[in-house]
């Protein structure tokens, strides 16, 4: 009789921007959050890389799965990589796929190599240290199909990801057709998230925002995902599979998009700001 595999001990870690810690799910047998300094950053179940715990995670697959036919191989730009949740499920959804993910913090990717390997093959993923921004100004014109920016420096996006001039690379990288997608948070009366808005409205001639009605109604600080493409894409199949979720969100464009909006501008380099401290205990794990 075999004996069984031994209970998953949590694993602490310094890493170079904080303490990170994985923590076993007692309920699935092999899945993890990671957490750096108690904030989640990413959920990962080694035996279904498909399941998405959190919700922003979904709301970003369900932009995934809209971007393009049905399971067709992508290729994806990661900005940000925490434990490659996102990249683990592009691999699982849409095999063939050919995934960069760029990670600043090395001992965060030192410590997701090691406890949260991927395939021997790679599935197709390639992990790349340095700067989000960087990284995205030496990218080949014309190179993703989406690019998907979910970059935190501790519990706040960085202020050089904010701007018109950010969003023109992106622009520059996406081929004709081709989705940006990106996680940010933020709170009534939003000035944050506005301001967002504003500035790939500038670039993109078709922008959506999908975020929880609390959310929206200023009730609590909280995910939106941005949704930004030169072309029109199907944001009434975005919408029918946020609905469906388990907290379903909405997503907000065309007039009522721009209703919210307001008179927020454009962020320059010169007066960007990073997104806003979360209150506390707003995204926090004991």
């Amino acid at each position: 009789m075999n004996a069984p595999d031994p209970e998953p001990i949590p694993v602490t870690r310094a890493v170079d921007h904080g303490t990170a810690k994985l923590l076993p799910d007692v309920d699935r047998r092999r899945a993890w959050l990671l957490t750096v300094d108690g904030a989640p950053q990413s959920y990962v179940d080694l035996d279904d890389p498909a399941y998405l715990e959190f919700e922003y995670a979904r709301r970003l697959g369900h932009v995934l799965d809209c971007a393009g036919e049905e399971g067709r191989p992508l290729d994806v730009l990661h900005l940000g990589g925490g434990a490659l949740t996102l990249p683990r499920y592009v691999a699982a959804t849409r095999p063939g796929s050919r995934q960069d993910v760029v990670e600043a913090d090395r001992g965060l990717r030192a410590l997701v190599a090691e406890h949260l390997p991927l395939p021997d093959d790679g599935a197709g993923i390639d992990v790349h240290g340095g700067d989000a921004r960087a990284w995205l100004e030496a990218a080949p014109t014309d190179s993703a199909d989406v690019l998907v920016a979910d970059v935190f420096g501790g519990s706040r996006v960085p202020a050089h990801l904010t701007t018109e001039a950010y969003a023109r690379e992106a622009d520059r990288v996406l081929r004709p057709g081709g989705t940006y997608a990106a996680n940010l948070a933020d709170s009534a009366p939003f000035a944050f998230l506005r301001s967002q808005l504003a500035t790939f409205s500038a670039v993109f001639a078709h922008v959506a925002l999908v975020a929880e009605p609390a959310v929206l109604r200023g009730r609590r600080f909280g995910n939106a995902v941005l949704v930004a493409s030169r072309t029109d894409f199907d944001v009434v199949e975005l919408a029918h599979r946020t609905a469906r979720d388990a907290f379903p969100a909405r997503v907000e464009h065309g007039a009522a998009l721009r209703r919210f909006v307001g008179d927020a501008r454009p962020v320059t380099d010169a007066d960007a700001v990073p997104s806003p401290v979360p209150p506390g205990g707003s995204f926090s794990v004991g």
